[in-house]
């Protein structure tokens, strides 16, 4: 819950559009000002002056109060432990993470604002880091505490890695425009405003992370497994929405600035293009994932414990939930636009809230009879009932843009991915060896994915070549 509050989604929805506007004005201001005056005066200096301390006191006496609360977050989480001890040692010691992933979040937002996109890229890489160095430093010693200590050691240093650039970069500014003309200072509070009306983002973000803590619920009253089935099946599935939603990540930015500046048609194309390489992105990885989903969990868990009957059972449901990605994605591409705006906007919290609902109901309903099967099947259909409501509501409320055209490009990019999951589906069993067959799936689902999409002459396919060129100029021009 903290990393998708803090880093993956409410502080990047946040933050990125508030440098995105800072770094207009400042564009805008620095004309005819002293180098003394443009510093003490910028408004990307004044947004961390005024923001980043509160941040961390506000995040440090969360962080506080989840350790003294431990007792009772354990009793309400996890009623059925016979010895909730441990469970709470561990919690005291990842609640640390509240502090060290929003100061990491809030980073990482300032950063890619500034087009600056390695270090953010590297908080995974420092915090598995920290996870397995101290696991293996500490684990004939701590046992399982030295995988929560891990993860603390991981969260300090998300923020390591990021600092030196956040202080090139971005720097840190005074704790109010004491320099400022009463004119800076005005045009300066709309940003601090938006900063404190954060509640449709935090609403968005808890009604979306909430999915899995509705899983879980349902699939307490399951057999033993159940959970973890459900565990390894989403984790795996969701790696293609997670590459997808890299495109928008780096382009949120460019939406943004675009908004602030008011350049409403370059937002538009940006969106329109982004949904689409974003739609491809994510469906030849559900292609691939549906089609060779026993060979995909073969390779990676069976082994030990987890046995072939468990490597059916969660390739089964990764299938079902790998029906929901496309919905995942839209979300996370759909969702930017709308908090890409000064003024904050409860339609994508209303929106998710109503799929959170379609989850809730359609779960309680579909796991009577279909067990961990009507679960992953309640999330396809809440996820995608949430993605088609901000599709159809964000051209009529910030973005232009042209639902009908979107739709359909979707729809036939749907119909390559069906012809080369089909594929998968029947020549994955024809190679014994998993591991070559699943590799072999790499080649051939893209392959078929591809030559479905001439066939039908998908626009996004035969452009695509352009549009990676026109990527990689993109990206060479923000490094």
């Amino acid at each position: 819950m903290a990393s998708t509050l803090l880093i993956e989604d409410a502080m990047a929805l946040l933050m990125v559009p508030a440098f995105s506007q800072a770094l207009a004005r400042r564009a805008a201001a620095r004309a005819g000002l002293t180098r003394k005056a443009a510093r003490d005066q910028d408004p990307v200096r004044l947004l961390v002056g005024a923001t980043l301390p509160r941040l961390a006191v506000f995040l440090a006496a969360v962080a506080s109060l989840l350790v003294v609360a431990a007792p009772l977050v354990v009793a309400v989480l996890a009623p059925g432990l016979p010895d909730p001890a441990l469970a709470v040692e561990c919690t005291r010691m990842t609640a640390l993470t509240v502090l060290s992933f929003g100061i990491a979040g809030y980073f990482s937002a300032a950063l890619r604002a500034h087009r600056s996109f390695v270090p953010p890229a590297a908080i995974y890489v420092s915090y598995n880091i920290g996870i397995i160095g101290t696991m293996i430093a500490l684990h004939a010693v701590w046992g399982v505490r030295a995988a929560a200590a891990g993860v603390a050691a991981g969260g300090l240093l998300m923020v390591l890695v990021q600092l030196p650039s956040f202080v090139r970069n971005v720097g840190f500014g005074p704790s109010r425009a004491q320099g400022a003309p009463r004119s800076q200072r005005d045009r300066d509070r709309p940003t601090l405003i938006a900063f404190g009306l954060i509640a449709p983002v935090i609403f968005f973000a808890v009604f979306r992370q909430s999915q899995v803590l509705v899983e879980r619920f349902l699939a307490a009253s399951l057999p033993s497994g159940a959970i973890s089935h459900l565990n390894y099946a989403q984790k795996v599935a969701q790696m293609p929405m997670v590459l997808s939603l890299m495109i928008c990540t780096v382009t949120f930015p460019v939406v943004a600035q675009a908004m602030a500046g008011g350049e409403r048609e370059k937002a538009r194309r940006r969106v329109e293009q982004d949904l689409a390489l974003a739609s491809l992105a994510v469906l030849v990885g559900s292609a691939l994932v549906i089609g060779y989903a026993p060979q995909i969990i073969q390779v990676l868990f069976e082994r030990g414990a987890f046995t072939h009957r468990d490597t059916l059972a969660t390739a089964s449901v990764m299938r079902v939930y790998a029906l929901g990605l496309l919905g995942h994605c839209l979300v996370g591409a759909l969702s930017r636009p709308f908090f890409s705006t000064a003024r904050p906007t409860w339609f994508p919290a209303l929106a998710m809230g109503a799929g959170l609902l379609v989850n809730i109901v359609a779960g309680a309903f579909a796991v009577r009879w279909w067990g961990t099967y009507g679960i992953a099947a309640a999330n396809a259909a809440g996820i995608s009932t949430t993605a088609a409501l901000l599709l159809t509501g964000l051209g009529s409320r910030i973005v232009a843009i042209q639902v009908r055209r979107v739709a359909l490009s979707i729809g036939r990019l749907s119909v390559a991915a069906v012809g080369a999951c089909a594929t998968g589906w029947i020549a994955g069993p024809m190679i014994p060896d998993p591991l070559l067959s699943a590799a072999l799936g790499c080649l051939l689902v893209p392959a078929m994915f591809g030559a479905c999409g001439v066939a039908i002459r998908v626009l996004e396919i035969t452009a695509l070549p352009a549009q990676i060129a026109q990527m990689t100029q993109r990206f060479r021009n923000a490094r």
